[in-house]
Formats: structure tokens, sequence, C-alpha cells
């Protein structure tokens, strides 16, 4: 009898809840080539139910426990709970998003949050989409900006028009930089402004490279502002970047992707002051938030702007004669056709939080955050990169003791940068903690810990990274560099 995948259903939910289990290790690693001599990856001939199982226990076996409080890895996390639910609602319901008659109450679901958001970002008359991502939203962004300023472009295309420079910072997201190759652009039109050290946009830098671009007969088309870096989780300033955004008519971007999520938060917001005089935003709650990758926000000030800029009026898919409102059909605002109900995941997490439990994690979050800053502040063999806590990024080196009280010249940092990857090599391989590294301009290799809103991290549970670090820390030598 051919399987039909119905009972196997059950059978995956307790796989994936024995996978849970606290005793299971955070990573059990294996090189690619080891990898593939384990699993049973071949997919020509057609397996049992039982055969099946061992597979996904396999699968699961030697995948990452992202859920667990020591994946610190990346900027995303285990996923909330209700999201977990409102994921698998979507793809048990295997719709799309693209117009009211296949998804109603989805589509209803995606207006009322999107309403919500709008309002908690400060623009509450404007538009919005869910997209795969922020790499995504800064294409939604350039592509709105320069509809803005020369609508023939739909139809004319590049030809004739200026050449248009866009404006980031030098810790901002490499996604610009494929936006501008994907977008006809070509990266020579980015201008690249400096920071402090701290990751925060210089605003006198911007003003002088928008006015040289000026000078020199170019269109200063958008400024992408950065509301938390990847690496720093730096802010940028929003009101500065405004004014000088409003000074010369330059369409301003701000990238929260990450910091977002700290408009979450009455007692947090305020890092975020100016975000409201944006003319797109973009936020994955994806990240910070915890709900099921993916869900990201796309948000624009101009009502209508998203559908006149990307509508091409399928008439098999958007016709204008349909027997019900045809204004809630929303998939000609988007790039995509076949679109993913992802407001569903996160609706889910807000219907069951409400704005006050979100804004709790959130505040938790910053405060584990900054039990973790003072922590590493003075710890013996810790060096913060920033002691300023803008996003809950906390940044440094470990030193270990072979490496202290010498002179921090140029060698030393050379050393330096190679003990840091070093020590995470270690701290994979053992199980005991995934965290990211990263060099970011003058700054040799330095550790990355971003605390989310999941799982909850208490400081016993910070105190025990740190203490990985520092333990396969005190084993690097410059034997083994």
């Amino acid at each position: 009898m051919e399987p039909n995948g119905l009972s196997f259903l059950d059978k995956v939910l307790d796989l994936v809840k024995e996978d849970r289990a606290e005793s299971v290790p955070l990573i059990r690693f294996k090189h690619p080539k080891e990898l593939e001599g384990i699993l049973d990856l071949d997919v020509t001939e057609g397996v049992t139910d039982r055969q099946l199982e061992q597979c996904v226990r396999d699968v699961l076996k030697y995948g990452v426990k992202t859920h667990k409080a020591t994946f610190r890895n990346q900027l995303f996390c285990g996923t909330d709970p209700y999201g977990l639910a409102g994921a698998w609602i979507t793809e048990a319901c295997n719709t799309s998003q693209y117009t009211f008659e296949v998804a109603p109450v989805f589509t209803l679901i995606e207006q009322k949050l999107l309403g919500h958001i709008l309002k908690l970002f400060g623009i509450p008359d404007g538009d919005g989409i869910f997209s795969p991502g922020g790499s995504i939203a800064i294409l939604y962004s350039i592509v709105a900006a320069r509809y803005k300023a020369f609508p023939e472009i739909k139809v004319k295309g590049m030809r004739n028009l200026p050449e248009m420079i866009i404006f980031t910072s030098e810790d901002s997201h490499y996604s610009i930089k494929k936006a501008a190759h994907w977008l006809g652009f070509g990266t020579d039109s980015i201008r690249i402004i400096p920071t402090n050290d701290d990751g925060q946009i210089l605003v006198p830098q911007l003003e002088a490279a928008i006015q040289k671009e000026n000078d020199l007969g170019r269109y200063p088309l958008i400024v992408n502002g950065m509301a938390g870096t990847t690496v720093l989780g730096a802010i940028d300033d929003l009101i500065g970047v405004a004014d000088v955004c409003q000074k010369y008519g330059v369409w301003l971007h701000v990238d929260a992707c990450w910091g977002g999520s700290l408009m979450l938060s009455p007692k947090y917001k305020n890092k975020l002051k100016g975000i409201d005089r944006a003319n797109s935003i973009s936020w994955n709650p994806h990240k910070m938030a915890g709900a099921p990758l993916q869900c990201s926000v796309f948000m624009v000030r101009d009502k209508g702007l998203l559908h006149e800029a990307n509508s091409a009026a399928a008439q098999y898919l958007f016709q204008q004669d349909k027997f019900y409102d045809v204004s809630y059909d929303t998939g000609d605002k988007s790039v995509q056709c076949g679109r993913k109900i992802d407001a569903f995941k996160l609706w889910m997490m807000w219907k069951a939080r409400g704005d006050v439990g979100l804004s709790q994690l959130a505040d938790q979050t910053m405060a584990t955050a900054q039990f973790c800053m003072e922590t590493v502040a003075k710890r013996p063999g810790f060096k913060l990169v920033s002691e300023v806590l803008q996003c809950p990024n906390v940044c440094f080196w470990y030193i270990p003791s072979f490496m202290r009280g010498k002179d921090q010249d140029e060698e030393w940092w050379k050393t330096m940068h190679k003990i840091t990857p070093k020590i995470k090599e270690l701290l994979t391989l053992n199980s005991q903690l995934m965290v990211a590294y990263s060099p970011v301009r003058q700054f040799k290799n330095f550790f990355r810990l971003a605390f989310t809103f999941h799982p909850k991290v208490d400081q016993e549970q910070v105190l025990s990274m740190l203490a990985s670090i520092e333990e396969c820390g005190e084993t690097v030598t410059m034997a083994v560099l």
C-alpha cells in the first residue's frame, strides 16, 4: 500500500519534541564530507515510513538546535511557541496572500497587523507588505524611491535619467550592494559614509557627500540609515540623518531589521527616535522577536506608492470586475506572485501576548544584554569593543593569559585576530556555545553575543557562556595558531 503521509505527521511532532529535550546537545558537528557519509540523502527510490522516520531522526540529530540558549551564532533565535503554532497552521492551509478570494481571513489579518505596526513606527497613514527578508526590503525601498523621483522609470527604464547615487554607512548590511547590482545602478553608485567607533554614521560626512554629488550633477536618490547594525548593533542618529535628507530632498530608508524590535518597548523605543520621519522602514520580527523564519515587514510612508511602483495588473489574477471589493487584493503591491501568509505567525504571537507581553520580552532581552556587558567590562581577560549598548549586542575580545600584559601593537593584534576564531572552533566542536565573531573596520576579530526574545536567557546562563569562552580560550597557545 502506498504511504499517504498523513499518519506520519503525528510521528514528526513527537520527533521534534524529542529533539528539544534538554539533554540533546547544541550541535554534533561533522565536516561536510563526513556528514554526507552518514546521511541517506538519495531520493531516487521511495522508502517506508519507518525508514523515513530514521532519516528524520538523523536530520534532527545533526542539525543545529537554534532553540537553545547557547545558540548565539546569528541574529535569529529560537521561535516564539505561538509563532511556531502559526507557522504550522499556515503550512497546513497552504494558501497564498495575493488575493482576498483565496486568503480572505489571512488578508484581513495582514491588513490589521500592518495597520498596528505602522502606528507603532509612527507612520499610521502609510502602507506596507510582508516580504521574505531585509534584503528584499532594501530592493523595495530603492524601487519606491526611484519611482517616486522618476515615475517614467516603469515604462522607459533607466535610459535618459541622471546618474542616481545611494548612500549608506560603512557598517550597513551587505544587501545594499546586491540591491544596487540587481536594480541596474551598479555598486559604483554607492557612497560609503564613515562611522564613529560605536558604528553610527557620521552625519556631517553624509551631508558633505550628498552636497558633492549634487555639485557633480548626479542625483542623490536614497540614504540607508541603520537602526541596529549587524555586528555592533549600532543605531544611527536618525534625527540628524532625517534632517539632512529633508534638506536635500533625499529618500530616507531606515534598516531596522534588527533594532526595530525595540519599538515594541516604551522604555527603549526612544533609541530609534526619528524613525517616524523615514520614507520607508524595514523590520524583521524573525530576528530579535523570534517569529519563525521568514517574517519581515516593509513599510512606506506614501500610501498607494507600493501599488503604483510594483503593479503589473495581471488580468487572470487581479481582475477589476470581481464580485467583491478588489481593493482587498494586495498581491499587486508585491514583486512576488505567490506570497506566504507570513503575517499570521506574527499575528499569533501578538494576539497571545499583546503589546504589553511583547514589551516585557524586549525589556527582558535588553536587561540581559546590559548584565552581560557589565560583566564583561569587569571580568579579567575580557575587553569590550564598544561600551555603548544600543541594541542587545555585546561585542568583546577574550584575551588568553599568555597574551596579557604585552604591548598591544600590530603583531599582538594579528595574533588576537587568529585567537578569536580558534576559540569559536573549540566552542563549536565541544558543543558548548555557537557564537559569532567578526572584524569591523580597524577592529580585529571579536565575539558578538546578541540576545533575543527567545529562549529566555538568565544571568546564570550568561555567566556560563562567558565561562565557556574563557575555558576554551585558556587552551589556546601559539603552538595551535
